[in-house]
């Protein structure tokens, strides 16, 4: 007698499905802007179409909103030149901020100390997709 091993069945291809959206992203590295004052912005724009977020970013008068509006016409661009996307379609996936390193300064403070200062930095992606 033969002991034959059976196979276990093959787990669905769950790739299929994602494989049909299209996403490109664009990152900015070491952006001189805390990253809490930045997702401030960026949640402001999540989930909104490029021309919608692009007018929104226009019209906000923060720091990070030009900061995220460079790194969005880069993504944009990306998704025209790389993968022939059409721009009207376009909507933004996924933007996040995180925090990149500090640089570590002191200030001169009162009787001669000195008292230290963090000047925080972040890293910004925006994702686009054509869903």
């Amino acid at each position: 007698r033969a002991i034959r091993a059976t196979r276990r069945p093959r787990p669905p291809n769950r790739r299929r499905d994602k494989d049909l959206t299209m996403q490109v992203s664009a990152t900015l590295k070491y952006a001189r802007i805390s990253s809490q004052k930045c997702r401030l912005v960026a949640d402001a724009i999540r989930g909104k179409s490029v021309a919608n977020a692009k007018q929104i970013l226009d019209l906000m008068p923060k720091k990070g909103a030009g900061l995220l509006k460079k790194v969005l016409d880069s993504a944009i661009a990306n998704a025209e030149h790389n993968n022939a996307a059409d721009i009207d379609e376009l909507k933004v996936a996924t933007v996040f901020v995180n925090e990149a390193p500090r640089l570590r300064r002191f200030k001169a403070s009162a009787k001669g100390r000195a008292s230290p200062r963090q000047k925080r930095s972040s890293h910004i992606t925006i994702q686009v997709s054509d869903e």
